[in-house]
């Protein structure tokens, strides 16, 4: 699954899934610029892994509840990777709460960052991308299945990008372009950790009775990303270890 030559951005790839998305990227091939909200230190370890390939890097600041920095970002990865082939919708945030307590401010980050930026940022990247070009989006199988009334808020956004994906597949597909979706299950992360508040429970509902890898998504999105899957698009990938069989 050779990505030689292709240039990708990964939003919100500084830890966790991002990097892992990031670095499996750049080991198959691509040059591959990431976004961070804070964590300055550790994407720049992201960079260096994917220099460390090979390949040319570049770490870029941008909330991705800003409108405005969401759209520098792809053009910034145009500027300094000389186009762009992938880009990775990665990044997002959990804010539990039944919906009678979640506050405004948590339903407003939530739609900010889950929803408003995956569409902004294909926005902005689709009058860059030519024959075989890539949009992945990550999910939640929460989208598929809510175990907890504290989900709702978070497991609806995550549901709205399966209709954005559906509609992007048929928006680009006669460009030679797709759309598709992955959603992960339980992975060990530092928002959701194997050994958290709620891993045991999370656990019960997987059939493989464990947490994933960082590397599990990031598999499933090189292949997206590869000309194996040129004819899979609109389509949800879930990769969650059984939960929602």
């Amino acid at each position: 699954m050779t990505l030689t030559g292709k240039r990708a951005l990964v939003t919100g790839a500084s830890r966790g899934i991002g990097a892992a998305i990031a670095k499996a990227l750049a080991a198959a091939g691509a040059d591959v610029a990431i976004t961070y909200e804070k964590s300055a230190e550790q994407a720049a370890g992201v960079v260096e892994a994917i220099e460390a390939e090979g390949r040319r890097s570049i770490a870029i600041q941008a909330d991705s509840a800003n409108t405005s920095a969401v759209q520098e970002s792809v053009q910034k990865t145009v500027d300094a990777l000389g186009g762009l082939d992938i880009l990775v919708n990665n990044a997002g945030i959990l804010r539990m709460g039944d919906v009678k307590d979640i506050s405004i401010e948590d339903i407003d980050a939530t739609l900010n960052v889950n929803v408003r930026a995956p569409i902004v940022a294909a926005k902005a990247a689709i009058p860059h991308l030519g024959q075989g070009g890539r949009i992945i989006s990550i999910g939640s199988y929460f989208a598929d299945r809510v175990p907890a009334s504290m989900l709702g808020v978070y497991a609806g956004s995550k549901s709205a990008l399966v209709a954005f994906t559906q509609g992007l597949a048929r928006e680009l597909g006669p460009r030679g372009i797709t759309a598709n979706l992955v959603q992960p299950g339980s992975i060990n992360t530092d928002m959701n950790p194997v050994e958290g508040p709620f891993a045991s429970t999370l656990k019960s509902l997987t059939a493989t009775g464990d947490y994933g890898k960082g590397e599990d998504i990031a598999q499933a999105v090189v292949f997206l990303a590869s000309a194996n899957a040129s004819y899979v698009t609109g389509a949800t990938l879930t990769v969650d270890g059984g939960a929602n069989a």
